[in-house]
């Protein structure tokens, strides 16, 4: 800067500082920042006030003296944690399972959008999507009940059509190399439809005359998804493909735990159905409390990496 010269005001900058700033906004919008206070409150109440009960697992929290009386033992449950070979085997099916379902079930939803996107017969179109969106307000209840039903060994119909073939029935829910195919297959068929919804919104955003220009240059449809379509989605992609990243380790405890039986323990219970088992059925909360504060660090951490490597790489992030 030139001597004598002044210093242009930054757009945005208030002298008076953030907190007077904010005052005089609240003010001027009163009744907008009004409309903020529930949202607030529920956030406060629901989200941060539980947040105490974290102190449980540096605790040996005993229900009948409460959280004030109960000893504190410092890093003793997380100790156990990290030496316990139960939740060894517990963290590894969690990440196998929601790897799979990542794999698999993560680009479900974009190639069904852009199927349905291309669909030009709009009733035939709505009914699918509606045939589709269905399942997903069905509970896990039902659902595996379904799949139980149609999987059966003792009249199954996927088993029957086995044996109608001279093959021999299989055990869907008590055999250890299956039952990870079966989570995977009743998530995809529940939830594939619902988070379809997602892309299909992603598609409006994209400019129409993008595709116009394209067939002017002779663009075929293959050459407008791969330049036009999926870059017009990616931001979509990417926002939840971080989100999916911090749910990692919840890897569906309500679908495993109407699921599940103790035959297939080995290769299905993970860190919500063992958090379930120890806490409820054992009563160790401080130890459950551990695994879940484990758990949600975790996630934490995934969502900050993955947001990073966003940014650094493809330029884009969450924020």
């Amino acid at each position: 800067m030139k001597p004598g010269s002044k210093k242009l005001p930054v757009p945005g900058l208030s002298r008076r500082g953030y907190f007077p700033s904010l005052w005089s906004d609240i003010r001027k919008e009163w009744d907008l920042y009004l409309l903020l206070v529930p949202g607030i409150l529920f956030i406060l109440l629901f989200k941060y006030t539980p947040m105490y009960g974290i102190t449980i697992a540096f605790k040996d929290f005993n229900i009948f003296t409460g959280f004030a009386d109960s000893p504190w033992v410092g890093w003793k449950h997380f100790e156990k944690l990290f030496t316990s070979p139960d939740f060894a085997l517990v963290f590894q099916n969690t990440v196998i399972i929601s790897l799979l379902k990542i794999i698999i079930l993560f680009p479900l939803p974009i190639i069904v959008a852009l199927m349905l996107n291309e669909m030009k017969n709009m009733i035939f179109k709505r009914s699918v999507q509606t045939v589709i969106y269905l399942p997903h307000f069905l509970s896990w209840v039902i659902v595996s009940g379904l799949f139980i039903d149609l999987l059966s060994t003792n009249g199954g119909l996927v088993n029957k059509l086995l044996v109608s073939l001279n093959l021999e029935p299989i055990a869907f829910f008590l055999d250890n190399s299956v039952f990870r195919s079966v989570l995977v297959t009743s998530a995809g068929w529940k939830e594939t439809g619902w988070s379809t919804i997602v892309y299909l919104a992603a598609f409006s955003m994209i400019d129409p005359t993008l595709y116009e220009a394209a067939k002017i240059d002779g663009a075929g449809k293959w050459k407008q998804l791969w330049h036009i379509t999926l870059p017009g989605i990616a931001p979509i992609i990417i926002l939840m493909f971080i989100l999916r990243l911090g749910s990692i380790l919840e890897a569906g405890t309500e679908q495993i735990l109407v699921m599940y039986n103790p035959v297939v323990y080995k290769v299905s219970d993970v860190i919500g159905t063992y958090v379930y088992r120890q806490g409820l059925g054992n009563q160790d909360y401080s130890f459950t409390t551990a695994v879940g504060l484990f758990e949600a660090v975790i996630s934490f951490t995934l969502v900050i990496v993955g947001n990073s490597l966003s940014k650094k790489y493809l330029q884009r992030g969450i924020w």
